[in-house]
């Protein structure tokens, strides 16, 4: 281990990670589509040609790109009241007076027992405590749809006068207009559905035929490869500091120390656009490329976050095995989840047969936390997670280079995610993938 000892040790007193997070968060909207996202993909570029990526190209593609407009939202009766709320992406413009009917967390059978048919529904961030799986915004206001709703309010359960934003669905305009207020909003506005309330709410927001962009190269050679990728794209409301800053941060930190260790395969490293509106540049990644010589790929969505390191496995026991004796190997603590999700970039590729691991961290808290507010900023990050997380992501990919992971069967995978009682919800938020009808 004494030329990875070397290697690894100049990266605990290498500023690059702090600087490009300095320098990205610096941007300001890095919203997908836009100026911002493709200012943070340049600098991606840069970094990777720096760290000795061969290739590094900028890609563009299409999307549907959502402009945010301004939003309100007006308790009519019992009393006459406004509160702050901002649209959620992909959210259509129109302007919708309603009785407002809370839906505790947005599950099914909460939606089921009431009347939410011409109403405007309020549904909590979190999750219902003991519930096997986090409920994602999409599938609440799925459900909320189908269900003959005519608007949808997303209260954060984060104290702090957050109002959250997020995707209503994928790349196109949502079913309905689409809000978001804080958790001290949402308990007002609890309260007030108990008392039979009336409300306004209104949007203003353009879709419109747009372009994003990737970056990618490659580390390394051989027939096969590894893809390392991290979203470099951000919600528009704050500087995307947690989500996805960390995450391209440790990817381009990562290629430094990959550069430089010995590579079983080829590496492609690559920062992808136009995750918050649909996963858009990984789809766009996992069409242009040849799957079947995909070992793996590694997702860096919320890595560098938090002390600890928590790893999806996406039902694959060969990855758990590699990552635990990795970081046994470095005495490094790691925490598993193994269901399957659909709801970050490695989708597109477990989709598609190849062996997924997702690396994020371990914040103690349910939900996001400060992500998708306001508050995502770069203070909450402590350098110290940057450094490590890029070290043991650089150590993760390096050991799949080196190791035969098998492909994933498509039966199997959906078998594990009828298991864990996702296909309602992706029904719901239209990502049901048309060969599983």
């Amino acid at each position: 281990m004494g030329e990875t000892d070397a290697v690894l040790g100049r990266a605990w007193h290498d500023p690059f990670a702090w600087d490009f997070l300095t320098r990205l968060t610096e941007i300001g909207s890095r919203m997908g589509g836009h100026p911002g996202e493709r200012r943070a993909a340049e600098m991606t570029a840069e970094a990777f040609s720096e760290a000795g990526v061969d290739g590094v190209t900028v890609e563009e593609f299409p999307v549907q790109r959502w402009e945010r407009g301004s939003a309100a939202l007006a308790v009519t009766e019992p009393v006459e009241r406004s509160f702050e709320a901002i649209a959620l992406p992909y959210s259509p413009p129109g302007e919708v007076s309603a009785p407002l009917v809370d839906v505790g967390y947005g599950t099914p059978d909460e939606i089921e027992e009431k009347d939410v048919s011409g109403a405007v529904v309020v549904a909590s961030t979190d999750t219902p405590p003991g519930r096997g799986r986090f409920a994602h915004r999409m599938e609440k206001f799925g459900h909320a749809a189908a269900a003959g709703a005519e608007a949808f309010v997303f209260a954060n359960h984060v104290p702090g006068q957050l109002p959250p934003t997020g995707s209503l669905r994928f790349d196109a305009e949502a079913a309905m207009p689409g809000v978001g207020v804080s958790a001290e909003t949402g308990d007002w506005l609890t309260d007030y559905a108990d008392r039979g309330a009336r409300v306004r709410l209104s949007v203003d927001a353009v879709t419109e035929p747009g372009e994003s962009v990737n970056v990618h190269g490659t580390l390394g050679s051989g027939d096969e490869e590894v893809v390392l990728l991290g979203h470099l794209d951000a919600h528009d409301i704050s500087e995307g500091a947690l989500d996805n800053g960390c995450g391209i941060t440790v990817v381009a930190a990562a290629a430094r120390l990959l550069a430089d260790l010995d590579l079983g395969c080829r590496v492609r490293v690559a920062g992808v656009g136009s995750e918050e509106i649909g996963l858009l540049g990984a789809e766009a990644l996992a069409e242009e490329l040849d799957l079947e010589g995909v070992k793996a790929v590694v997702n860096v969505d919320g890595a560098g976050r938090f002390r600890d390191l928590k790893t999806y496995t996406h039902g694959s026991e060969t990855i758990e095995e590699l990552v635990e004796t990795t970081c046994a190997d470095w005495d490094q603590p790691v925490s598993f989840e193994r269901d399957p999700h659909p709801y970050s970039d490695h989708w597109p590729f477990l989709n598609r047969g190849v062996p997924a691991l997702q690396l994020h961290s371990e914040s103690g808290e349910r939900g996001r936390g400060w992500g998708h507010t306001h508050a995502d900023t770069r203070d909450k990050v402590d350098p110290r997670n940057l450094r490590e997380h890029a070290i043991l992501t650089a150590l993760l990919v390096r050991t799949l280079s080196h190791s035969e992971v098998p492909r994933v069967d498509d039966g199997e995978l959906r078998e594990r995610m009828e298991a864990a009682d996702l296909e309602p919800g992706m029904r719901a938020a239209e990502i049901w993938p048309e060969g599983w009808e």
